[in-house]
């Protein structure tokens, strides 16, 4: 959810300007500050950054945003194979139009990723069905050194500069290309230019690595925790961490998700688990698709129907710390990620815990808080071992 000032909102951000009762009360009575989810050297992508959300130092953690998704999916890797994540994309007089192909249905998905499985599968290759546009290749004995680019940053440019480059890529380039003609002609894709749809008429293979060691938070915290989420990303990255991943029913990982239902199956898990992580993609897909009033729309559900019930009723379980923060910005100018510092509030139930100083959540006065977590990865820690001690030594903050 985080962005920089825009013109056309006077100069502030789709964060501030948007109605956040429940951030800004974290804030105000809690402990603001910014967070450096991306390292230098890193791509701003989700993998990375939720990675340091998480705890883990993208430095030893990170091989690939595939092997994470496999991971969610039950998809075993051995040593030898490279995950690679597979959209459905749009491309039209060949630039691409839309990296989701206009957020095509799972069931329709489906049917494309089988049916491509059925024509251009093997021994060596695997395509396997995820959600929506996400879906993930396998490739035995394959190349992860090839560079390759997420489609969601090159929305309008031509594919033939962002085609995989390198080691392996020639391989990659071709298996593209013949799924093109493919899926051209594919019922589901006729059947949805009929209805005004964009038809999913190429595979986009990104993200490749291999299978990734990272310890489970459960062995490093002695806790038992959950992760709630409808993007298979996160969920890897939860089943790599040890978490139990929890299904909500209608979570479909745009704006159009089940927003209550994920406060209260994480109240719900509360009861069992120490530990719930809950992330919402819809403030990123608005910064995607360069939708102000649609971010902010966003930003807004989730304070009030995500955040708002878990802070009204959390109470009842006893001592608790919440901690809310964007992973990293997508920026409405540029429309995708960028590895700017993100806002983050902490509010503890235990007073002495709290730094509150009456601010507001969002990017500027997050700045002035003078607090800065770099490298990100150490928020978890202070938030898990105990934020006191943070407050009391400020341990391993940059402060101004």
């Amino acid at each position: 959810m985080a962005d920089e000032p825009l013109a056309e909102l006077g100069m502030k951000t789709p964060l501030e300007c948007a109605d956040t009762p429940n951030m800004d009360m974290m804030a105000a009575k809690g402990t603001l500050g910014l967070v450096e989810t991306i390292p230098s050297g890193f791509a701003p992508g989700s993998d990375v950054a939720n990675l340091s959300v998480l705890g883990y130092d993208p430095h030893s953690a990170y091989t690939g945003r595939g092997p994470l998704e496999a991971a969610n999916m039950n998809v075993k890797l051995g040593p030898d194979d490279v995950a690679f994540r597979c959209n459905l994309v749009t491309i039209d007089d060949g630039k691409m139009a839309d990296y989701s192909a206009g957020h095509i249905s799972s069931a329709e998905a489906e049917q494309i990723i089988l049916d491509l499985d059925r024509k251009f599968g093997s021994d060596s290759v695997r395509f396997v069905p995820g959600i929506s546009y996400r879906h993930l290749t396998v490739w035995k004995k394959g190349s992860d050194s090839a560079e390759t680019t997420p489609p969601h940053d090159i929305v309008g440019s031509r594919i033939d500069n962002y085609l995989p480059k390198g080691a392996g890529s020639e391989d990659i380039r071709s298996l593209m290309a013949s799924t093109r003609e493919f899926l051209s002609s594919h019922p589901v894709n006729l059947a949805r230019i009929e209805r005004g749809k964009a038809p999913a008429n190429s595979v986009w293979l990104w993200g490749q690595g291999r299978a990734p060691r990272i310890e489970p938070l459960s062995a490093r915290y002695n806790l038992k925790g959950g992760i709630i989420s409808a993007v298979n990303l996160l969920n890897g990255i939860g089943v790599y961490a040890g978490l139990e991943v929890i299904k909500v029913e209608g979570a479909t990982g745009y704006i159009d998700t089940n927003y209550e239902g994920k406060a209260r199956r994480a109240l719900e898990s509360l009861r069992e688990l120490d530990f719930v992580f809950v992330h919402v993609e819809a403030p990123d897909e608005m910064g995607h698709e360069g939708n102000v009033q649609g971010k902010i729309g966003a930003i807004e559900d989730f304070d009030k129907k995500v955040l708002g019930p878990v802070l009204r009723e959390i109470p009842q379980l006893g001592d608790f710390r919440i901690l809310v923060l964007s992973d990293h910005p997508t920026p409405i100018r540029i429309r995708t990620h960028s590895s700017g510092p993100s806002p983050f509030a902490v509010f503890s139930s235990v007073d002495k815990e709290n730094m509150a100083k009456g601010l507001t959540f969002g990017e500027a006065q997050a700045g002035m808080s003078g607090i800065r977590i770099a490298p990100g990865h150490l928020l978890m820690d202070y938030f898990i071992r105990g934020w006191g001690e943070f407050v009391d030594e400020k341990c391993g903050a940059r402060r101004s």
